[in-house]
């Protein structure tokens, strides 16, 4: 805990995942929230087949999507959805003619089914 999971449509050429990954850490552990930086795995998935509405053409997509133990305020969970939104806004590439919609969702874990070990 906590998981951060990245998926975006593979029409976004260029998308700058060593970077991102390095930022959305940055500005995720730097919450109050985050007790240890170590805590959090961050990852991105690009994919291949996807279908946006009804009229797909030059339509894009990022989703992030964060998942923490239960318990957070809707503030706290306010300010790390817009830490996360931020990132991405700035490092999604914007291809000339695409509309790219971009989403941020946070999913409380239940704590008492949870288990995490270090090994």
């Amino acid at each position: 805990m906590p998981h951060l999971t990245i998926e975006y449509s593979s029409n976004l050429p260029g998308f700058p995942e060593a970077e991102a990954l390095t930022a959305l850490n940055a500005a995720v552990t730097a919450s109050p929230e985050i007790l240890d930086e170590a805590d959090l795995k961050t990852r991105f998935m690009r994919t291949a087949s996807f279908e946006i509405g009804s009229a797909p053409a030059h339509r894009a997509f990022v989703h992030a999507q964060l998942r923490l133990l239960s318990g957070r305020t809707p503030e706290a969970k306010k300010d790390l959805t817009a830490r996360i939104a931020d990132v991405l806004r700035r490092l999604t590439p914007r291809p000339e003619g695409v509309m790219v919609q971009l989403s941020v969702e946070m999913v409380d874990m239940d704590r008492p089914s949870y288990v995490k070990e270090r090994l």
